[in-house]
């Protein structure tokens, strides 16, 4: 089980990424251990604050297909992986595991 730390991540998505990762635990606020993984919604928060503060941590960020320059953003702040959100759910586990898989 990883703990993946959510960053503007609305309650809609959390949830549907908690229905399809039921083994992983997911936390919307810093905690005292460093998380395994952090998923950002780069419309929604500062890509550059999120790399800064998770230097070590695998950080997957997603945004509308269309916000070409919040995928920029992403790739910019140095995001190990940044996709559409429609990606994130066509390509959940393969994202997740990957990633996870990455710091093991």
């Amino acid at each position: 089980m990883a703990t993946i730390l959510l960053c503007g991540v609305d309650l809609f998505i959390r949830g549907k990424l908690e229905a399809l990762l039921p083994e992983h635990r997911f936390e919307t606020s810093d905690g005292v251990e460093p998380p395994d993984l952090v998923i950002a919604d780069i419309a929604r928060i500062d890509a550059d604050d999120v790399a800064d503060t998770y230097p070590e941590v695998p950080i997957l960020g997603f945004t509308n297909h269309t916000d070409t320059a919040g995928l920029r953003r992403g790739h910019a702040a140095g995001f190990d992986q940044v996709v559409a959100k429609s990606a994130l759910f066509e390509r959940t586990h393969e994202l997740i595991d990957a990633l996870i898989t990455s710091v093991e």
